[in-house]
């Protein structure tokens, strides 16, 4: 008797560790029923070629993003490859121009930098607007969508909980398997640091 409990416990954890030994992650049904394949993360692309000096701004922004959330990914577009976000270095203020959620362009305007805001800290900020957030000013240098009003001396390019959140809600409501409506420009559209 204690062999076939022994057996069947051993049988039972083998069981539930094939779907992770086979590479697939699966998430368990909130009804009970069966594991659910987890849903790819959307791929967004950048084209980061005009982005002059702030190429490796970006690219850390764009790496603490990925570090960040699992709905959405940030890659580097491919050569010839149509980009999802351009980014490009200017002599303005730092600013994104979304055309739609996870769609825009990103200006890492110099006149901020030249003012001491931190370049890693406006890139993530701006591509926070890319994936739908709007400012919140004034507000501490805890949140990275405060953007300018946290000062010059805060240099966290870090999103919190809530951004973070924010992030996942609208790609999972907008990239839904049941949703095949065209995705609209997320609220603040033309907004800066």
């Amino acid at each position: 008797m204690h062999v076939r409990t022994l057996t069947g416990g051993l049988a039972a954890t083998l069981l539930m560790s094939l779907p992770l030994l086979s590479g697939q992650a699966v998430a368990a049904d909130p009804s009970g029923g069966t594991t659910l394949p987890l849903p790819a993360a959307r791929v967004l692309t950048y084209d980061a070629s005009g982005s002059a000096e702030f190429a490796s701004a970006v690219a850390r922004g764009a790496a603490i993003w990925n570090e960040s959330v699992d709905g959405v990914e940030l890659r580097p577009a491919a050569t010839g490859q149509r980009a999802n976000i351009r980014i490009l270095a200017d002599n303005g203020w730092p600013r994104a121009l979304p055309t739609s959620l996870g769609n825009g362009t990103v200006y890492i305007g110099r006149q901020a930098v030249n003012q001491g805001y931190n370049t890693v800290r406006i890139s993530s900020h701006e591509l926070g607007h890319i994936l739908g957030l709007p400012d919140r000013k004034p507000g501490p240098c805890s949140s990275l969508m405060s953007g300018s009003s946290a000062g010059v001396s805060c240099t966290n390019p870090y999103p919190n909980a809530a951004e973070k959140a924010e992030v996942e809600d609208n790609f999972q409501a907008a990239f839904s398997a049941t949703s095949g409506a065209p995705v609209r420009a997320p609220r603040a559209a033309t907004v800066g640091n």
